[in-house]
């Protein structure tokens, strides 16, 4: 008895549920919910998973849907995670399934993200008679807010499901079919912090602070398609000009005698961060009645495993031809993932997968107001990873 599945039966299956899937994503997609409130996106997957044979258990960290699929042998366990919250934004891409709630939209893919999941779960599902070990599926709740992965962490769901190795997928804006994997890189972190000034030139010290903080940026948003097709040859640039980065981003509020400075900034590396908190340190002591406040320590980066990334690589090029998977050498600057806190505990790597198709329309950038994304992306995520945690099982056994 074989771990590794057959592609091609990997393939039959996939093709046969892809319509069901793409209904799924777009059930999901006219009725999104925020972080933390993610009860009927549970419901439905629960269902569906249940149904699939899987062992199933609901409000992990919130809302959290965890599901074990046990092979017909024994053997190791990877995990496989989709976040499944939504945006607090209103959609502007007008489609047939677009949003039905006001001020909720999935502009980041992450209906996209839980209908691959359970697609994952259903094509294992029924070849689970050629699989030795478990598949545990972790379908996270709040991402956006950063809290979902560390709710579902603190509430033991690795020490109760004991996978010796995690991955995920996130769409992007490469071409549908493509695929990109990030070894050693993968997308920054974030430190956020408040400086509140007083007296009478509260204003002006805060404008000169918002020059410094907004000063700090390397980069700036792509203004234009041409500037955005270098940030993606930049991405898979080695030692490129995206190899240290800095993204910040500043508000200031202000009366007669009162000031406030939010701010917020991702960095590459994360050693980036001490040194920009210090700089900052200093220029608020040298203001009278100034004081700084960060939100705890900065969020960590995700970094991925070097090792695993090309491992995935060499399948996913066997799986999707050796022009669809691409290299990125450095991290997305505009993005960041809980997913990181996963990785800091076990052996891993997230996946790009290319949902974009510009001459349709559809752009596949994550958080534009006009996020689209080709659904048969959600066939070729399925088959890809389906495959890839079968080889996985193989390998660690």
């Amino acid at each position: 008895m074989s771990s590794e599945l057959d592609q091609s039966a990997i393939d039959e299956v996939a093709a046969r549920i892809d319509g069901e899937l793409v209904g799924l994503r777009r059930a999901l997609h006219r009725c999104p919910e925020l972080a933390g409130g993610e009860r009927r996106t549970a419901a439905l997957v629960a269902e569906r998973l249940r149904a699939a044979g899987l062992a199933v258990t609901t409000g992990v960290g919130g809302h959290g849907v965890v599901a074990v699929l046990s092979g017909a042998g024994p053997g190791p366990t990877v995990a496989y995670r989709a976040d499944m919250d939504a945006v607090d934004e209103d959609e502007q891409y007008a489609g047939e399934f677009a949003s039905q709630v006001p001020g909720a939209a999935h502009l980041c893919g992450h209906d996209l993200h839980t209908a691959i999941g359970v697609g994952i779960a259903e094509v294992l599902a029924q070849l689970r008679e050629r699989l030795n070990g478990k598949v545990v599926l972790l379908f996270q709740p709040a991402e956006e807010t950063l809290a979902g992965a560390r709710a579902m962490l603190e509430d033991g769901v690795l020490e109760r499901t004991a996978p010796q190795e995690i991955y995920a997928l996130h769409c992007g804006p490469l071409p549908v079919g493509t695929l990109a994997v990030m070894p050693g890189t993968g997308l920054p972190g974030q430190d956020r912090f408040r400086i509140e000034l007083s007296g009478s030139a509260a204003g002006d010290a805060g404008k000169r602070l918002t020059d410094l903080i907004d000063g700090f940026s390397t980069i700036r948003h792509p203004q234009s398609p041409g500037e955005f097709q270098q940030l993606l040859e930049d991405l898979r640039t080695p030692d490129g000009p995206l190899e240290r980065f800095v993204f910040a981003r500043s508000q200031l509020t202000w009366t007669d005698e009162r000031a406030e400075v939010r701010a917020w900034l991702r960095a590459w590396p994360d050693s980036r961060y001490a040194e920009i908190r210090d700089e900052l340190r200093s220029a608020v002591d040298a203001l009278p009645d100034a004081r700084i406040t960060f939100q705890g320590p900065p969020f960590p980066a995700m970094v991925c495993s070097p090792e695993l990334s090309e491992a995935a690589a060499a399948h996913l090029r066997g799986v999707l031809g050796a022009h669809a998977v691409m290299v990125q050498h450095a991290a997305f600057p505009f993005n960041g993932e809980d997913f990181a806190l996963f990785l800091q505990r076990l052996p891993g790597a997230m996946f790009i997968l290319g949902v974009a198709d510009p001459e349709a329309g559809l752009n596949g950038i994550p958080h534009s107001p006009d996020f689209a994304a080709d659904e048969t992306a959600i066939g070729v995520g399925v088959r890809s990873m389906a495959g890839f945690l079968s080889s996985r099982l193989a390998a660690l056994a």
